[in-house]
């Protein structure tokens, strides 16, 4: 059996916050400034009781809300995300307990971020190509504004909250996806991450006071510390190599391919991206000006855009996929679109 994408369902919190608003909060941004960096002008925040889960139960509710999908086929819970509801249980059981499924369903989380969604099409495909699944429900869900330091500039314009609910399907009369090509760089983990809030740096009260990060911005140390541009040239340098290798490897050359939906990191990494590879711009699928840097959801949320949009995207056409960050983590797939994907 191989593996295709029957269904993609989205949810964004109803909060909507523009640069007009973090502008008007915060006088000494320069917001135009942000903007050609970024690529963002406004981003949906989750509610301060709003979470992860919440974001991930309203997207599955969303796809099985259409009689052409059914909740009994479904063998497996990949719920992926790093800001989860609790230390313990993972939320995949807690979608597991709302969709009221069986006890012969697996269910568990992935602690990911912007490669997340690569990561979870692999483990999905391989379950289904072993035969252990035939429906394989991949949520990614992500609230990293929670995790923001309200005056870092560089990171409260750049992330959004948001949820995607995938459903990986069985199908013996398609080739499904070519390889997966996943890849770590732990020497960097530093580069973007969070010092405080695990075992290893337990919250305190020194933990919350603030500080100056490494680009002079001030920050606490339970909220994303990220250096910018070591990951940007990270990124720009591993990324392109492992796109190469990977169209290499499956006797796909780089032009035959019609649509990359990158992880939406930001404006500057995406046409940093496009130049290295020698992209054409209209092949890079885009959605990031509006809901800024979703994390794990990005990928998803741009194929659905790109799939909602209809005359962009045809049956037969080449799709590759590829996401980077947090890990520092990276990974590379692609597929033909044999099969229609239902968006919602």
């Amino acid at each position: 059996m191989n593996a295709y994408l029957e269904a993609i369902a989205a949810k964004l919190p109803d909060n909507k916050v523009s640069n007009k608003d973090l502008q008007i909060e915060n006088s000494d941004w320069a917001m135009d400034d942000v903007y050609l960096k970024t690529g963002v002008s406004s981003r949906y925040i989750a509610k301060p009781n709003e979470t992860s889960y919440d974001l991930g139960r309203d997207a599955v509710d969303l796809l099985f809300s259409n009689s052409r999908h059914r909740l009994e086929d479904v063998d497996a819970i990949i719920f992926c995300t790093q800001s989860p509801d609790y230390l313990m249980p993972t939320n995949a059981h807690l979608i597991h307990r709302h969709l009221k499924l069986t006890d012969k369903v697996i269910a568990f989380d992935l602690n990911l971020a912007c490669s997340g969604y690569i990561y979870g099409l692999s483990i999905a495909n391989s379950f289904i190509k072993s035969g252990q699944a035939k429906k394989v429900l991949l949520i990614t869900s992500e609230t990293y504004s929670k995790f923001t330091y309200p005056k870092n500039r560089s990171v409260r314009t750049l992330f959004g909250d948001g949820a995607a609910a995938t459903l990986v399907a069985a199908d013996e009369n398609i080739k499904g996806f070519n390889t997966f090509d996943l890849a770590s760089n732990g020497n960097n983990f530093d580069k973007f991450y969070i010092p405080s809030g695990g075992f290893r740096t337990p919250k305190s009260l020194s933990s919350k006071k603030e500080i100056l990060d490494t680009g002079g911005s001030p920050n606490n140390q339970e909220s994303i510390h990220m250096d910018g541009m070591a990951v940007w040239s990270f990124i720009n340098s591993s990324v392109p190599n492992q796109i190469k290798e990977h169209l290499n490897q499956n006797h796909w050359d780089i032009s035959s391919v019609d649509h990359f939906i990158f992880h939406q990191g930001s404006k500057m990494t995406l046409e940093s991206l496009s130049r290295k590879l020698g992209l054409d711009p209209s092949k890079v699928h885009t959605n990031i000006e509006n809901i800024g840097n979703t994390v794990s959801a990005s990928i998803p949320l741009c194929l659905r855009d790109a799939i909602n949009e209809g005359s962009k995207l045809k049956l037969g056409d080449r799709i590759l996929l590829s996401g980077f960050g947090v890990g520092l983590s990276y990974g590379t797939t692609s597929f033909k679109y044999e099969k229609r994907c239902y968006v919602y």
